[in-house]
């Protein structure tokens, strides 16, 4: 066996101590940096109460082939204990495209559900009580076309959309810095969501308009510091556009919520969701002055690191995905996925997936970390660890005032940059067996035995062009034409797009037809090279 030094370092390169004690908060403040639960800075939970008051919502990502099919596995979710659905879209939906289109083709249902229009909406929620459950939706460059989806659902089915709850993602930035999925230019996507929010404020109070992720900016490899920075200052540039645009912050704010990846390194993962509430109190404060003090409370998902899983020994997955929870939830997060074991192979199989979601309710009912709010805090490790954490992600957001926000260091390349070193920097370890993964560069087994995973069949997408097909042949061509023409011409003119874009959906425009028209509007973008 390769000899190999001690590990003294965190995943993001912080230094770690042998031990910690009073020396190491040596200008800590208790009253300043910790506070009480419920209280500013709320580095301790934005609730009083926290878990003893309600636990975190179950919230299993959950999406494949026909929407008939993912609305069976909502279904057997809810049935198992799941207390909110979260819906992941196979990639021609993510880039705004329909299944008929050449580009979808070996696509279709694969890394998630098929929605090309109004009438796989309703298919996907058919039987599900819209005003009963909260709904995630992780898509962002067409996030909007798909909510007008949504609510068109809702307003047929005669619900009031103010109580309609969940969350859209609809995180753009994100995308120019890591997931790379998106349609349109910077600013006109900026626009976009900007929509979305001013429309959720009038309409639909109870629903988040957007979810600032910081997911995958750590799937692309991104260490916990640059998590917590980018996708912070993100969020304040999103409140920027918004408040730009004459949305007072008060009638928005509340409605704003975060997602972040919960990954291996357990205390430091910890420290970063209360860093992140902390930082983000503040930086509200400082900034916009909110009057409501829910304006200036971070809430959040997470989910366990995809990323870390690995193909070999999937059944270690389980140990890795439990840790993580625990971290999420000793961290303070709001809602929560678990990932299943085989997900690094293929979408998840029924019983990987109950498993995911019997670990957070083992976690919930028998581990009784639920009974104590911030059960960790005062710990002079966690502490310490929360403070660099803030203190390094503020270094970040003074390096990103000073080229001119972020989507000038998008467009130059900067967060991209930064993302791409830690990667790799981090695979060199793994390489040279600074790190070990357990079953990949150690404890490594010559052969293992399959697990069964679940598989997509070609039937699926001949059976979604066949609906698009008859789709088209059955609408009004000239109701649709006439509703996609209103909606180009309210995003030429700078009205807020969602009231045509539900129309248009309604119309049975396609979600390609719709994201096409647009595109003719606002254009497409080229990100720039990363050296």
């Amino acid at each position: 066996m390769q000899e190999r030094k001690p590990r003294f370092v965190s995943l993001s390169g912080l230094d770690v101590h042998r031990v910690y004690t009073r020396d190491d908060l040596k200008d800590w403040s208790s009253d300043d940096q910790l506070g009480a639960p419920g209280e500013f800075p709320y580095t301790r939970g934005i609730h009083s109460t926290m878990y003893r008051g309600r636990l975190w919502t179950m919230r299993q990502f959950a999406g494949f082939g026909l929407a008939s099919d993912t609305n069976r596995r909502f279904k057997y979710l809810l049935q198992h204990g799941q207390s909110g659905l979260s819906v992941a879209f196979d990639m021609p939906t993510l880039m705004g495209i329909d299944a008929d289109d050449p580009r979808a083709h070996g696509e279709i249902g694969h890394c998630g559900v098929a929605v090309s229009s109004l009438d796989d909406m309703e298919r996907l929620f058919d039987g599900i009580p819209l005003d009963q459950v909260t709904t995630s939706m992780t898509i962002n460059g067409p996030a909007a076309v798909i909510f007008a989806m949504y609510i068109a659902v809702a307003e047929k089915r005669g619900i009031r959309l103010d109580r309609l709850d969940g969350t859209l993602q609809n995180d753009i930035l994100k995308e120019y810095i890591a997931q790379k999925e998106w349609l349109f230019p910077p600013e006109p996507s900026l626009r976009l969501i900007t929509d979305t929010i001013a429309y959720c404020a009038e309409h639909a109070p109870k629903w988040h308009p957007i979810s600032i992720s910081g997911y995958h900016i750590r799937e692309a490899g991104s260490t916990a510091v640059q998590e917590l920075a980018f996708t912070l200052y993100d969020g304040l540039t999103y409140v920027d556009a918004a408040v730009k645009a004459g949305l007072p912050v008060d009638r928005f704010a509340p409605q704003l919520s975060f997602f972040f990846n919960a990954h291996n390194d357990f205390f430091e993962e910890i420290a970063k969701f209360r860093a992140a509430r902390r930082l983000w109190a503040r930086e509200m404060t400082r900034r916009y002055r909110p009057g409501d003090p829910r304006s200036a409370q971070l809430r959040c998902h997470a989910q366990t690191a995809g990323c870390s899983l690995t193909a070999q020994q999937p059944m270690n997955n389980v140990v890795r995905t439990t840790i993580q929870a625990l971290a999420a939830v000793l961290g303070g997060t709001q809602s929560l996925h678990t990932n299943s074991m085989d997900e690094t192979l293929a979408l998840p199989t029924e019983s990987a997936v109950k498993l995911a979601l019997r670990t957070q309710q083992i976690i919930a009912q028998e581990s009784e970390v639920a009974n104590s709010v911030d059960p960790l805090g005062g710990s002079y490790y966690v502490e310490s660890l929360t403070n660099r954490l803030e203190e390094a992600a503020l270094d970040y957001f003074r390096r990103l005032d000073d080229l001119g926000g972020m989507v000038r260091a998008i467009e130059g390349g900067f967060p991209q940059h930064e993302i791409l070193d830690a990667s790799q920097r981090y695979q060199r370890e793994v390489e040279r067996k600074e790190r070990i993964v357990v079953g990949v560069n150690e404890y490594v087994e010559p052969e293992e035995r399959p697990i069964p995973i679940l598989q997509i069949g070609q039937e699926i997408e001949s059976e979604q062009v066949a609906r698009l097909s008859d789709l088209r042949k059955t609408r009004d061509p000239f109701k649709m034409a006439g509703a996609v023409e209103a909606l180009q011409e309210a995003a030429s003119c700078g009205e807020n797009v969602m009231p045509y874009l539900i129309e248009a959906v309604k119309a049975k425009a396609t979600l390609g037809e719709i994201c096409m028209a647009l595109k003719e509007v606002f254009g497409t973008y080229r990100e720039p090279a990363v050296l």
